[in-house]
């Protein structure tokens, strides 16, 4: 009596989407009395007996009639938040409206069917009642399982009210997206400080000249310049104008390269690549939150470049890159460090992540600080919740086909 969608590739969220018109097991077992009754009925031609046949045939049709009266006159606008994190729960809520004039809509359950598979289950709210011309909002939590763009097209509403013995179900589509993040860990705070320490002197934040924090110095007036900077008794000394020269505190900065390369198409080398991704935005997270600059390179049909910056948009519009990053099967590390370059400053952190094992020796030149997915380091610095299967944040229409291997892929590293 259940149909559900075909199931295209390992590890997909079932789907469960009814037909239009069936009869519940109540509702067979219901009809098999029915017609109990009635062949009673015609064997022994007692008037009761056709009565109550006759009964149990309105009470049936009653029902059909009922159960389809519920679902019309429905609209249902779905509310979805601007992005999700995998692994994380969250809340889909759906206004729905209830346009009849008279006749109200009880035991309504809505279920969508196109972007089930970015969740752990298939999402599914249940309306209890709502009055005629009346609106009525029912939440669902769901929990994200696969990074990327997710496309709500389609769902289904589906009541049994009010006997339970005809299930009806109707499709209706409206369109939506919302952006699963990878999933985030609690990162070690022994971590960052490791990175910073190369950049630090004993102290948090790195003065830099050019500011107006602090003394940093005294210089020669130029004109042009702010004369209230001018140090008046130094001049006088010395018998030339002399100004004070200031500093700006800044902290220093992150420069995350991201390694996404796939030299074989397995489910295990895909899930290294997640966890970089997921380890990757957690840095990014944890590095904002604690003030400082977080930069970003990574392979997405080219090297994207994201300057070193600070604040919570800026936060936004690095995991929005990581959450849409491509299959790579062609951009190694080698070029992502060359592109990379180009935002190398003073004071600058560059952090590798891979999920390939590569030579300390190959980047030491380069003062770079490698971090691979399957690394003590990793494991000790980067704690996921233990229901997080990397396997599962792939995006499907990354999926790899069952024993699909694909070419190996040459690089320098390899």
């Amino acid at each position: 009596m259940r149909r559900r969608s075909k199931i295209l590739h390992y590890g997909t969220t079932p789907v469960e989407e009814k037909p239009t018109l069936n009869f519940s097991l109540v509702g067979l077992t219901y009809t098999c009395m029915l017609l109990f009754m009635g062949l009673a009925a015609i064997n022994s031609q007692v008037n009761l007996l056709f009565g109550v046949f006759g009964l149990m045939i309105g009470v049936l049709l009653v029902s059909g009639f009922i159960s389809r009266a519920v679902l019309r006159g429905l609209r249902i606008h779905r509310h979805i938040p601007e992005y999700l994190v995998a692994g994380q729960a969250a809340a889909v809520q759906y206004e729905i409206a209830n346009t009849k004039r008279y006749l109200p809509s009880l035991s309504v359950t809505v279920g969508e069917l196109t972007a089930a598979e970015a969740f752990l289950r298939q999402p599914q709210a249940y309306l209890l009642h709502a009055a005629a011309g009346t609106r009525a909002t029912v939440l669902t939590e769901v929990v994200p399982k696969r990074r990327g763009v997710h496309q709500f097209a389609r769902f289904q509403l589906s009541t049994s009210f009010p006997f339970g013995f005809i299930r009806r179900a109707v499709n209706r589509d409206q369109k939506d997206s919302v952006l699963v993040h990878p999933p985030l860990a609690q990162v070690d705070p022994r971590l960052l400080s490791m990175f910073l320490s190369a950049e630090q002197g004993g102290a948090r934040m790195k003065p830099r000249r050019g500011g107006a924090d602090e003394f940093y110095g005294v210089k020669e007036f130029r004109q042009g310049e702010n004369p209230r900077f001018i140090c008046w008794r130094r001049s006088a000394r010395v018998g030339t104008l002399v100004a004070r020269e200031m500093s700006h505190v800044a902290p220093p900065r992150l420069l995350i390269v991201v390694d996404t390369l796939l030299r074989h198409r397995s489910p295990a080398a895909h899930a290294a690549v997640e966890q970089v991704i997921a380890m990757a935005a957690s840095l990014v997270m944890h590095g904002l939150e604690q003030g400082l600059a977080v930069g970003l390179c990574a392979f997405s049909g080219q090297s994207v470049l994201v300057a070193p910056s600070r604040g919570k948009r800026h936060g936004r519009e690095l995991l929005s890159i990581l959450s849409r990053l491509p299959l790579n099967t062609s951009c190694d590390l080698d070029s992502l460090v060359e592109s990379a370059r180009n935002l190398l400053r003073e004071g600058t952190t560059r952090i590798i992540f891979t999920p390939n094992d590569i030579g300390v020796s190959d980047y030491a030149h380069g003062h770079w600080v490698i971090i691979s997915a399957g690394s003590d380091v990793a494991r000790r610095s980067f704690r996921f919740d233990p229901t997080i299967d990397f396997e599962q944040c792939i995006p499907l229409d990354q999926i790899p086909a069952p024993g699909e291997a694909g070419p190996r892929v040459k690089t320098r590293n390899a």
